[in-house]
């Protein structure tokens, strides 16, 4: 009864189940375990430096690279933070108190509109303007109380958000410091022929570094560029706003028009040319090629995916995954795409020509 073939499928069971058990546990701290493994990725060159310049030290290695990462990328992101909670605040009681009216902006666009355009939204039963305006004023009275439920939200988790922090650090330390002897272990336990888990992980390790380097930095630069043109234009709420051009930036090609477009929009339709142009161009010229030189070079090269395949594999994970999705969707789809690419290479190889020319 007790036979070899038994042992084993009781053992793969049993490792089945505390595997899944394992990652049911850690589902709480799902964001902080990404981001510990996608900065770990994206810091280990930095940590393997260092550990030139200090060999024998691997700790204070791994404690360097975690100073400069907190320096570089998480204190400013905290700063940034603070300083969009006070201006949500700001804009919220701006829209609440009617400083802020977006059915006044609407119905200032619509004075400026041409009487044959007009008719034309009539024609397609959309020359209704006051149930639009009405639209607009309820649109803008939720979207308030929205941000200011988040930002409520934001406050009431801090204690859960600190703690998701100071895993993803405890994490990040020694994922850096032991991360060549970890990805060795995964190597060897994978039940995969060893070049297609090399191959496989070694894109893992690349779609992850570029994704992040690539977006992160695209939308940085877009949101930057954007909420500069709006603060030097004078329009209330510039960080809120580079913060949103930031965010949709993250969707190649569409993202940060859907904020600066309606504006240059605005801007025209009441008579602000200059404003308009200026914005117009600095969208077009200015935050387009952003999107259209950095992201191809940062993102697509190293991926090694199509474009369209990026744009869809983003939306797909950020609409799964909520913002954690624009590094998991790219992930999946590269590892979808090479896990493909090694089973029609191993269906070839089995599959191939022979000497007479035939199928083996």
């Amino acid at each position: 009864m007790n036979s070899p073939q038994l042992q084993r499928g009781v053992f793969l069971a049993l490792l089945a189940i505390v595997t899944v058990a394992f990652l049911w546990v850690l589902m709480p701290f799902f964001g902080a375990v990404l981001w510990g493994v996608a900065l770990a990725i994206l810091f280990t060159p930095l940590y393997k430096r260092l550990l030139k310049k200090m060999p024998g030290w691997p700790n204070a290695a791994a404690l360097s690279t975690l100073a400069i990462c907190l320096f570089i990328v998480i204190l400013p992101l905290a700063m940034v933070g603070v300083s969009l909670v006070q201006e949500i605040v700001q804009v919220t009681q701006s829209i609440r108190s009617g400083q802020i009216n977006f059915a006044a902006y609407f119905q200032q666009i619509l004075n400026a509109v041409p009487q044959w355009l007009m008719s034309i939204f009539e024609r397609f039963n959309l020359g209704d303007m006051e149930a639009w305006q009405a639209r607009i004023s309820a649109g803008a009275a939720q979207g308030s109380q929205l941000i200011a439920g988040q930002a409520l939200t934001i406050g009431q988790n801090t204690f859960d958000f600190l703690i998701s922090f100071f895993v993803m650090l405890y994490l990040l330390y020694f994922l850096v410091r032991d991360g060549s002897t970890l990805s060795k272990m995964m190597r060897e336990a994978v039940p995969l022929a060893k070049p297609h888990t090399h191959y496989l992980l070694n894109k893992f390790t690349t779609v992850i570094r570029a994704t992040i380097k690539g977006n992160v930095a695209v939308a940085i630069a877009q949101g930057a560029i954007g909420g500069l043109a709006f603060w030097l234009l004078g329009v209330q709420g510039a960080l809120l706003w580079a913060v949103l051009m930031a965010f949709l930036s993250l969707l190649p090609a569409v993202g940060a028009a859907l904020i600066w477009g309606p504006v240059a929009i605005y801007y025209l339709a009441t008579g602000h040319l200059w404003q308009g142009g200026i914005l117009i161009f600095v969208g077009v010229f200015v935050i387009g090629l952003v999107d259209n030189i950095l992201r191809p070079v940062l993102v697509g090269k190293d991926t090694q995916m199509p474009d369209y395949i990026v744009l869809m594999s983003t939306i797909g994970g950020m609409a799964i995954f909520g913002i954690n999705g624009f590094v998991i969707g790219p992930v999946i789809a590269a590892l979808f795409m090479a896990a493909w690419s090694l089973f029609v290479e191993s269906g070839q190889l089995e599959t191939g020509p022979g000497e007479d020319g035939k199928s083996r």
